[in-house]
């Protein structure tokens, strides 16, 4: 009789759950079909997450954690992105379009694009939401860092990112969070991730109103996600969608290639700024 199957962890998100999940199931020394039944689950279901042939949902990820003893998290950490109960609400049904993407382009004019931040930075970013607190702002560090997951797969999406330069000087934090981004984004700019600066001197105002996220998708419909104090939208209407590219050209036609933009960076990692 042929052993389980061998699992990839890095092949996906859900193939890191499904090892994840198999290797707690082992050790608590229970069968596919006694998990499940204590789940309220067939055991060919199980199997199936267990071999990253269906993604998982956050109340699955719960039950499982109960059932095998596990502390909270201990699992639901590897949830793929789509599936995790994210405390960005209006992101949500981005995730999946995210996930499925060909090509991703962003412009952003005031900070560094989410797929591109930090953990410090983005702990800076949320931590300064009235009333937020010290728990949700973990939770929305861990949700973040996993949308990066994509980038991960087999045949990611080629992400194009175009940041307007006063993002470079804009005090997140601190100046020791600021250097650690900039020079995160030295390091991840490479295939797939191609970044530009736009410069102060290019003067485009196609931008200015706010940040834009653009998903190209195999054989579906493009789409984008436009982000607001209030709530986050996502439109896949043609019309506005294509208003969207508009702006998101306008401001790459204009912005340094990468390697001009990279020794922008460097340039500014030259700088020590003291914002006391």
């Amino acid at each position: 009789m042929p052993g389980p199957k061998q699992l990839n962890p890095d092949e996906s998100a859900a193939a890191r759950f499904g090892y994840e999940l198999r290797k707690a199931r082992d050790a608590a020394g229970f069968t596919q079909g006694q998990l499940g039944q204590r789940m309220g689950y067939h055991a060919n279901a199980i199997g199936m997450v267990e071999r990253g042939e269906r993604a998982p949902k956050a109340e699955f990820a719960r039950l499982a954690e109960e059932h095998l003893g596990l502390e909270p998290e201990k699992l639901s950490q590897f949830l793929p992105v789509g599936s995790r109960e994210t405390i960005f609400k209006t992101l949500g049904p981005w995730l999946e379009i995210e996930a499925g993407a060909r090509e991703l382009w962003t412009w952003e004019p005031t900070m560094v694009p989410g797929l591109l931040q930090t953990p410090e930075y983005t702990r800076a970013i949320v931590a300064g939401k009235p009333g937020i607190t010290s728990e949700k702002i973990e939770a929305a560090v861990r949700d973040r860092m996993a949308r990066k997951e994509i980038f991960r797969k087999a045949n990611p999406p080629l992400l194009y990112a175009v940041l307007d330069e006063s993002i470079l000087y804009r005090p997140i934090g601190s100046e020791s969070i600021i250097r650690a981004q900039l020079t995160y984004l030295i390091e991840v700019a490479r295939s797939p991730i191609t970044i530009q600066i736009l410069p102060f001197d290019a003067r485009v105002t196609a931008g200015l109103l706010g940040g834009c996220l653009i998903a190209h998708t195999t054989g579906g419909p493009t789409a984008a996600f436009v982000d607001s104090p209030v709530s986050g939208k996502v439109w896949d209407g043609e019309s506005e969608v294509e208003i969207l590219i508009r702006r998101y050209q306008a401001c790459r036609s204009e912005a340094l290639p990468q390697s001009l933009s990279l020794r922008k960076i460097k340039e500014r990692l030259d700088q020590e700024w003291n914002w006391s």
